[in-house]
């Protein structure tokens, strides 16, 4: 069970860009509830977090958090998140802690942020440099990283030490144009054969 103490302090500190991958108990086959983030004010969440996996998409793609662990709770119908929830539900990897490795940074095609990114290399040492403060604020050493597609996987390929994580995964991400179902699959399979 994660204490309190040290919940708190990643929502006050990192709140704005992260959340966790648990949802209120509506049907993991729809989309309904997926945007309800009352459970983040439950105590009983403390045990269902789970620190030692870490799931990493690339940035923000839509709105501006304007409450804390919005991230990956996205209510618009156009959202994709849903299939996380699909995904991740009743196995070892629901709770996980879910971040972006770009900070700071809305845009829906990711294609534009590497080239972002080279106008401002300060954007992405800043991200990598909070990315390492959430890690050393889980308090897990070595965890396990789920990276959403082949430009967040590679960020973290690129400019993570094998010291900072247990294994890292290249996952498909959410967003790709495959059915929920379908999607599990093949994400789990893909945690399955990384080596």
């Amino acid at each position: 069970m994660m204490p309190l103490e040290r919940f708190e302090k990643i929502k006050r500190k990192h709140g704005s860009y992260c959340s966790w991958a648990i949802w209120r108990g509506q049907d993991p086959k729809s989309k309904d509830g997926i945007g309800d983030i009352s459970i983040f004010q439950e105590e009983q969440v403390l045990g269902l977090l789970n620190p030692n996996v870490i799931m990493v998409g690339l940035n923000l793609s839509r709105f501006s958090i304007t409450e804390p662990f919005r991230n990956f709770h996205d209510p618009s119908p156009r959202a994709q998140d849903y299939k996380i929830r699909y995904a991740f539900t009743e196995t070892d990897y629901y709770g996980a802690y879910m971040t972006d490795i770009i900070k700071g940074v809305v845009e829906v095609d990711s294609k534009n942020i590497p080239n972002h990114l080279k106008k401002n290399p300060d954007v992405l040492r800043d991200s990598l440099n909070t990315f390492r403060e959430e890690l050393q604020d889980l308090g897990n050493e070595a965890p396990l990283i789920l990276g959403f597609g082949h430009l967040a996987f590679g960020f973290l390929r690129e400019h993570l030490l094998p010291t900072e994580y247990q294994r890292l995964v290249r996952l498909t991400h959410y967003s790709h144009q495959i059915g929920k179902e379908k999607y599990r699959e093949k994400v789990l399979e893909e945690i399955r054969l990384a080596k």
